[in-house]
């Protein structure tokens, strides 16, 4: 029997991250991630725990390989070669996905709706991974160096692959 992720998909797509920390962190995530349609825009909804408080950029990476994050995951997604920027940006990796936001105790509720993340169609994120940044994303604004590549967040300490939720 072969999978046929065409036909899967066509309709409404579900799909799932579990997200865990660098060695020794003890970071640890489940998200959901839903699209009604290929033009519809996905949500991402969820808990992280075991962040330091504050704000930590979150992007779909290029490869679902945790071989040996951060340097496995690639760099952000962008089919498109765009320079990084806010979510809301005209100029934007698909996967740049701004900042999670953890409270004191290191819980970040995730609440996303994207309108360039795709499950269905050509450029899924199905089998890329999700990755949480240890600082806070610039958003592309920073004048770093770093600030038009990946926001100047940080390396991940925490990561997950996208799979298709049963």
């Amino acid at each position: 029997w072969i999978l046929d992720r065409t036909q899967l998909l066509d309709k409404m797509a579900k799909c799932f991250c579990k997200l865990v920390g660098a060695d020794g962190t003890g970071i640890v995530g489940m998200l959901s991630l839903e699209q009604a349609s290929e033009t519809a825009p996905t949500v991402i909804s969820g808990e992280i725990t075991g962040l330091t408080s504050g704000k930590h950029g979150f992007a779909v990476h290029v490869f679902g390989d945790l071989s040996n994050p951060p340097v496995s995951l690639g760099e952000h997604f962008n089919p498109y070669g765009k320079n990084h920027g806010s979510p809301d940006a005209d100029e934007r990796h698909t996967g740049s996905l701004g900042n999670i936001e953890a409270n004191a105790d290191g819980k970040a509720v995730v609440h996303i709706e994207d309108k360039l993340v795709k499950l269905i169609g050509p450029q899924s994120i199905i089998g890329r991974s999700l990755a949480v940044a240890s600082g806070e994303d610039d958003l592309g604004a920073g004048g770093h160096e770093q600030s038009l590549i990946n926001g100047n967040a940080g390396p991940a300490v925490a990561f997950g692959v996208v799979g298709i939720k049963c």
